[in-house]
C-alpha cells in the first residue's frame, strides 16, 4: 500500500502528511497575478475577440462551465445557459471534452496537464516542456500552468476561430506558434496593459518587450494563486476534527473500496491514466486520419494501443461544485458517477442521452450521438476497462456522496481577486 494512503489508516499523526498548506504551491507575484486576472477575462486573447478564458472557467461556476461539452468560440452567454450563437458566428463544433475546473493546478505535485497528458515538464525540446507545440513552444514560461494557458488561444473551436475569420487563425494554420505574437501585440499596445507589464516584470523595460511568454506567465500566476483550496471539512478532519457521521462512513468506504487507489494523495489524484468505460458521445477528439468521432484519450499522445480510452484521473477537491462528471461530462451527478464506477457495464447500459448536458445545436444534432451507432467501436470502448465492479448499497452511495461533499473548501466563494468588472481592452466581460 502506498505510504500516503497507509497513513490514513494509522491515525492522525501519519495522516498529517496529507495536509495542504500555502507552501505547497508554486510561488507567484501578485502584480503579475493582477495582470493575469484581467487577461483571464479579456476577450482580446481570442481570435475573433468574442471569448475569454473565463467564459468556460468562470468564477460563478467554480472554474468550469457546467456543460458536458463546452460551447466555445462563437457561442453566447456563460455556464449551463450558454448558447451556440447565430448566423455566421455560430459554432461549427462542440468542444470535444468537458471543461476541467482549475482548482489546485499550481500545487507542487502536479506534473501533467490535460485529460490525455499532452503537457508535461521535460527537457525533450529544450524549452522545459513536452507539449503539442514541441520545439516551437517559446522558452521562458515559468511552469506547467503558464504553458497550458497558451494552448486554448491556438485551438480553433475554443478561442482561435475558423480559417479566414482573423489573422490569428491564419498564422496558426501555418505553424502553431505563429499566432501568439499577434495576440501579444494586441495586448501590449493597449496602454494600460503595457504599463502594468513594465511594472510587474523586471526584464520588461517598455511595452514593446512584452511577448506571449509574459502573457502566459501572468495567466499562470493568476490561476495558481486564485484557485487554491485546502480548507474543507476533510482538511479539518486531517487536523483532528471529526467529520459528519455520513461523511465519516463515506470516508471509510472511500479508502477501503479501492477509490483511493487512483484518487490518491492530498489532491485525490494519482495523475495517471485509466479507462472507465464512460458512455461516448459528441464530436470526439479525433486524430489525423481518424474519421471516427471518438476520443481515444491517452493513446492520442503516446500512439500506444494499450493507452486507448484512458484518461487522466481528476482531482476530487471541490468536485461537488464541478458537475457534470467524466472527461466528456457523461454523468450529471456524483451519485450517477459513483454508480458507474461500481458497475461500468450497467452504467453504460442504463445511460440515456438526456443525461448529457448539451445546449441545443440543431445543425450539429445529427452527430451528437452518432458514435453510439458504431457497434464495433462501442465494443472496443467497453472492453477497455481498468476498474472492477464493486458492491455498494444505496446507503453506501449516499455516504460516499457525503464524503465527496466534505472535500469542498469553506472559502471557495472568497477568491483573492475574483472576476473583474472591466478589462483594459474595453471588451465586454462575461
Amino acid at each position: 500500500m502506498h505510504g500516503a494512503l497507509l497513513g490514513l489508516f494509522l491515525g492522525a499523526g501519519i495522516a498529517q502528511a496529507q495536509v495542504i498548506s500555502p507552501d505547497d504551491y508554486i510561488p507567484t507575484d501578485p502584480d503579475q497575478a493582477r495582470i493575469g486576472q484581467l487577461l483571464f477575462y479579456d476577450k482580446i486573447l481570442s481570435g475573433n475577440r468574442n471569448i475569454s478564458c473565463g467564459t468556460c472557467h468562470h468564477h460563478d461556476h467554480a472554474g468550469a462551465d457546467g456543460l458536458s461539452l463546452g460551447i466555445g468560440e462563437g457561442g453566447v452567454g456563460v455556464g449551463p445557459d450558454r448558447t451556440a450563437g447565430t448566423g455566421p458566428d455560430q459554432i461549427r463544433k462542440r468542444i470535444p471534452r468537458n471543461a476541467p475546473s482549475l482548482w489546485n493546478l499550481g500545487h507542487n505535485e502536479i506534473d501533467v496537464l490535460f485529460n490525455d497528458g499532452r503537457l508535461t515538464r521535460s527537457d525533450l525540446y529544450g524549452n522545459g516542456f513536452d507539449s503539442p507545440a514541441e520545439e516551437w513552444l517559446p522558452q521562458g514560461l515559468d511552469n506547467l500552468v503558464a504553458a497550458q494557458a497558451l494552448f486554448p488561444m491556438a485551438a480553433q473551436f475554443e478561442m482561435m476561430g475558423n480559417l479566414g475569420e482573423n489573422d490569428v487563425v491564419g498564422a496558426v494554420h501555418n505553424r502553431i506558434d505563429r499566432g501568439w505574437p499577434i495576440i501579444a501585440k494586441r495586448v501590449r499596445t493597449i496602454p494600460e496593459y503595457g504599463a502594468m507589464f513594465v511594472q510587474a516584470f523586471d526584464h520588461i523595460e517598455e511595452p514593446g518587450d512584452v511577448s506571449i511568454v509574459e502573457i502566459g506567465n501572468a495567466l499562470g500566476a493568476f490561476i495558481i494563486s486564485e484557485w487554491q483550496s485546502f480548507d474543507s471539512p476533510y482538511d479539518r478532519w486531517l487536523a483532528g476534527k471529526p467529520l459528519a457521521e455520513d461523511a465519516e462512513r463515506g470516508r471509510q468506504l472511500f479508502f477501503n473500496n479501492r477509490c483511493a487507489t487512483c484518487h490518491a494523495g492530498p489532491l485525490f489524484t494519482d495523475q495517471q491514466f485509466h479507462a472507465l468505460g464512460l458512455p461516448a458521445f459528441g464530436p470526439g477528439r479525433t486524430r489525423r486520419w481518424d474519421q471516427i468521432p471518438r476520443d481515444v484519450g491517452r493513446m492520442a499522445e503516446t500512439d500506444r494501443l494499450e493507452d486507448a480510452y484512458r484518461f487522466r484521473t481528476p482531482s476530487l477537491r471541490n468536485v461537488a461544485l464541478t458537475a457534470p462528471y467524466g472527461h466528456n461530462g457523461a454523468y450529471p451527478t456524483l451519485e450517477a458517477m459513483i454508480r458507474h464506477h461500481a458497475d461500468p457495464a450497467a452504467g453504460r447500459a442504463d445511460w440515456t442521452t438526456d443525461m448529457a448536458h448539451l445546449p441545443d445545436v440543431p445543425w450539429l444534432a445529427a452527430g451528437d450521438f452518432a458514435i453510439q451507432q458504431d457497434d464495433l467501436e462501442m465494443a472496443r470502448q467497453a472492453q477497455a476497462l481498468d476498474i472492477r465492479p464493486m458492491r455498494l448499497s444505496e446507503n453506501d452511495i449516499s455516504d460516499l456522496v457525503a464524503f465527496l461533499n466534505a472535500l469542498t473548501g469553506e472559502t471557495v466563494d472568497q477568491r483573492p481577486l475574483g472576476r473583474p468588472d472591466t478589462v483594459p481592452s474595453g471588451l465586454p466581460v462575461d
